[in-house]
């Protein structure tokens, strides 16, 4: 019984100790460690010894050191000379012992030996030195036979070694994620619950004759829940779920990619029926290109992968879902039917999805009774699902830091400004940069209400520093819009080159700042689409003229004459001077009016709709009786200096 016990505990520790079969790297170890101690000995046995005594018991003299030259110069002086190598010992004509490193040289041999010297040459070799010599060499032939031994078998030798730990299993048939966890996206959702019924029921299907697509290719922007959608799947049809990034499957091992798809796929038909996630999976099956001769381990693995999906028989009941924000870049063989046969593009969520997804993680965190949800659902227009998972958490980091125990709108409004502006910027500004903030955000704000019948409410405008800006005006969206009129176009336009309008107006034109930088730009970005993509120029007409720019070099613009290209500038020139013209006439004509507004933002640093509203109007400053609004505006309509 004991020998019995002995064996099997011999087997667990060869099957999971130190010498594990195939564990190559246990080997290199022990030989590094055998060189070490190799060296360690080498110095130790040419290290000084230990002072030596006379038969009197007095310390026998030290020896000296010699340099080179010294020998040279002191040829006559030496009695007995012994050489190993490049090191010579022995003692001079005084009987003072020596020590130095000479080069081996014929001539200075013979000169001391006619100086009556007794020279002695040791070419012997011990242990040691055959140790420095062999090691080196058994270490690169091992290394040599241990990567050859990989490419034999392809997925055995070094991809059986490599990929023994396995892609993420990220759970096992109790997923705990369902389509109750994701809000947003409920058309995205409906087209997959068909695959969630096949996995519950396949038996239906095949009595029609379906087949089931067999891969699911989820695209979209980061952020809009492609994963968390995929984990839902599993967690419905309560199967096992395997997940695994692109780059898993890359190494500096040519064949290791190849092993790693045989594997993840193997363990899918083992624990079949069951979901088979691969992330970014762009990193893999980008398309192939008779001209990618130095990335053919990343062929050879779309390859694998090509082959592993069109193997699979109808009845597997394995469904492989792929994540990108590149489908793009992907291979066409991969998208073909019979691999990804479906493709989901999962779009940022609107205005009722935004307050589906706000209302799903408001459960998580404590917010104030006055926290209007459904204007802060308002103003994050572009905003992804973890866009707005990240402005509550930011908002309840706030609400901590400020003592609260829930988070209040002051929070999430001082959230939302972090995230689109960055962080408060504490600056020593110049009184008189501060005055023209003031005034350049006061002509924003003064044309968007002018505009406000056409256009976004104004939600506020500041003048706090946040990252580069120094000033903006926020605009909160009534609702999502997919288009804008020829009017709102003009009126956006006027709007953005308002800042630059109130420079000229109360500072003259020769104290113009570049502040208007990032306006222009946008102004000149929202002319150029307008008459070029959208058709909206009558001198350009309906023809689409688009602008490409390849491999970061500028070119013609695509579908146009150079005449067509000229008439395209000299018409985005002239919207943008109808619009300053535009923006120009309404702060000259209520110069007082947009005075008085750029002195209360100088006095308060910020004022929100309803008090820009009474300043322009007249009325006076009173509390209303309307609930205070969440920041609203969006990365487009953000106005800053």
């Amino acid at each position: 019984m004991e020998n019995k016990n002995q064996k099997n505990m011999n087997n667990k520790k060869n099957k999971n100790g130190f010498f594990r079969r195939g564990d190559g790297g246990n080997v290199f170890l022990i030989i590094f460690v055998a060189l070490f101690a190799a060296m360690l000995v080498r110095a130790f046995v040419a290290s000084p010894s230990a002072p030596q005594f006379l038969p009197d018991g007095t310390p026998a003299p030290q020896p000296v050191e010699l340099t080179f030259s010294d020998v040279l110069r002191r040829a006559s002086d030496i009695k007995t000379m012994e050489i190993r190598g490049n090191d010579a010992s022995g003692t001079l004509n005084d009987g003072t012992p020596y020590t130095a490193t000479i080069t081996y040289d014929p001539e200075l041999l013979g000169k001391i030996a006619d100086s009556g010297a007794t020279i002695s040459i040791d070419t012997s070799k011990t242990w040691v030195d055959y140790l420095g010599t062999w090691v080196p060499i058994l270490m690169g032939l091992f290394f040599i036979w241990w990567i050859f031994r990989g490419f034999k078998g392809a997925a055995g030798g070094i991809g059986r070694t490599l990929t023994q730990q396995n892609p993420t299993k990220i759970t096992t048939g109790k997923t705990k994620t369902t389509f109750n966890d994701v809000a947003g996206i409920d058309s995205e959702k409906q087209e997959l619950m068909e695959i969630v019924d096949f996995l519950k029921n396949k038996e239906k299907f095949q009595a029609v004759g379906a087949r089931v697509p067999r891969g699911i290719l989820l695209s979209g922007e980061p952020g809009t829940g492609k994963t968390l959608l995929a984990r839902a799947i599993a967690g419905e049809a309560n199967v096992p779920f395997f997940a695994a990034s692109g780059s898993d499957f890359s190494g500096i091992i040519v064949g290791l990619g190849v092993a790693k798809i045989k594997e993840i796929f193997d363990m899918a038909k083992r624990n079949a029926p069951c979901i088979l996630f691969i992330d970014e999976i762009d990193a893999i099956g980008q398309r192939r290109s008779t001209h990618s001769y130095n990335d053919q381990d990343r062929e050879q693995t779309l390859n694998q992968l090509l082959i592993e999906m069109d193997g699979f028989s109808n009845d597997t009941g394995i469904i492989v879902i792929g994540a990108t924000n590149r489908a793009d870049m992907l291979d066409p063989a991969l998208l073909r039917p019979g691999r990804f046969d479906r493709q989901v593009y999962i779009e940022l969520p609107d205005l009722s999805g935004r307050r589906q997804i706000l209302d799903l993680y408001a459960k998580k965190v404590k917010i104030a009774s006055d926290v209007n949800l459904q204007d802060l659902a308002r103003g994050t227009t572009g905003f992804s699902g973890a866009d707005l998972e990240n402005l509550l958490n930011e908002a309840a980091l706030l609400a901590v830091r400020n003592g609260r125990t829930e988070i209040a709108p002051a929070d999430i409004e001082e959230a939302r400004d972090k995230i689109l502006m960055g962080p408060r910027k504490v600056r020593k500004m110049r009184p008189e940069d501060i005055k023209l903030t003031a005034y350049h955000e006061a002509g924003h704000a003064f044309v968007s209400v002018m505009y406000s019948d056409i256009t976004d409410p104004i939600h506020k405008a500041t003048i706090i520093p946040r990252g580069r800006a120094l000033g903006m005006v926020q605009h909160l969206p009534i609702d999502d819009k997919v288009s804008m009129t020829i009017a709102e176009v003009r009126a956006n336009l006027a709007i953005a080159l308002a800042g630059r309008s109130a420079e000229e107006v109360f500072f003259g034109t020769d104290k113009i700042t570049t502040g208007a930088e990032s306006d222009i730009a946008m102004a000149t970005r929202l002319a150029r689409y307008s008459i070029t993509t959208a058709g909206l120029s009558e001198k350009v007409g309906l023809a689409a003229i688009n602008q490409v720019n390849n491999f970061g070099n500028r070119t013609a613009l695509e579908n146009a004459s150079e005449k067509t290209a000229e008439l395209v500038d000299a018409e985005v020139r002239a919207w943008l001077d109808a619009a300053h013209a535009d923006a120009t006439r309404w702060l000259s004509k209520n110069k007082e009016t947009v005075r008085k507004l750029a002195e209360e933002l100088l006095a308060r640093e910020t004022l929100t709709g309803d008090e820009i509203k009474e300043i322009i109007s007249g009325q006076s400053q009173k509390k209303t009786a309307k609930k205070s609004k969440t920041p609203g505006t969006t990365r487009k309509n953000a106005k800053s200096k």
